[in-house]
């Protein structure tokens, strides 16, 4: 048990994010992301509603969602998207293997409270992101552009009640992960009642 343990204790502790310039282009293997998002359906959820849903994007289909992402975000943000904004919103995925955008779809019982919607999205996402650790895949949660706005749920034909959490990029890195810090020591963080 202790063994078990200490297994799950590395792997939530060396979880590191890398970003998707430090990727290095190598693809992979599509099984391998429905293993991710099998871990990912397994997250705690009130009422059994599973409010995550995934949108996967593959090989020439990365590039596209980019492209989509950096378009979308000019024609509703001019004031926020530069020229350089708009390249590197073009260019985000580039040496990515594939592209997850994770949404909140609000559920049939309207009883259980939009934030434990979320939260279990949430917790969906950080199954995906330590199963990524665990096989040695880069990975990184981006809120970036337009991902968290109208248009991004318009794109994904989610309803008003809907909520896009994020952009997950996956692939290979070369480089190793920095050592984890935490700036806040826990006696701060914990109060015995």
């Amino acid at each position: 048990m202790k063994h078990k343990f200490s297994q799950l204790s590395d792997i939530i502790s060396q979880r590191r994010t890398i970003k998707p310039q430090q990727m290095n282009g190598k693809p992979i293997d599509d099984e391998i992301v429905h293993q991710l998002l099998r871990l990912a359906d397994w997250a705690p959820t009130h009422g059994r509603t599973e409010p995550w849903r995934f949108f996967v994007f593959a090989q020439e289909k990365v590039k596209q969602f980019c492209t989509d992402h950096a378009v979308m975000h000019r024609a509703a943000h001019p004031e926020k998207s530069s020229d350089d904004v708009f390249q590197k919103l073009s260019n985000m995925g580039d040496n990515a293997s594939h592209i997850i955008l994770v949404a909140m779809r609000r559920g049939h019982l309207p009883k259980i409270p939009v934030i434990e919607e979320i939260a279990a999205t949430a917790a969906a996402i950080q199954n995906i992101l330590l199963g990524a650790q665990s096989l040695g895949i880069a990975a990184y949660w981006g809120t970036g552009g337009s991902v968290l706005h109208h248009e991004m749920k318009d794109y994904l034909q989610l309803g008003e009640q809907d909520h896009v959490l994020g952009t997950l990029y996956l692939g290979y890195a070369d480089i190793p992960a920095k050592e984890g810090l935490r700036n806040i020591p826990m006696s701060e963080k914990v109060k015995w009642m």
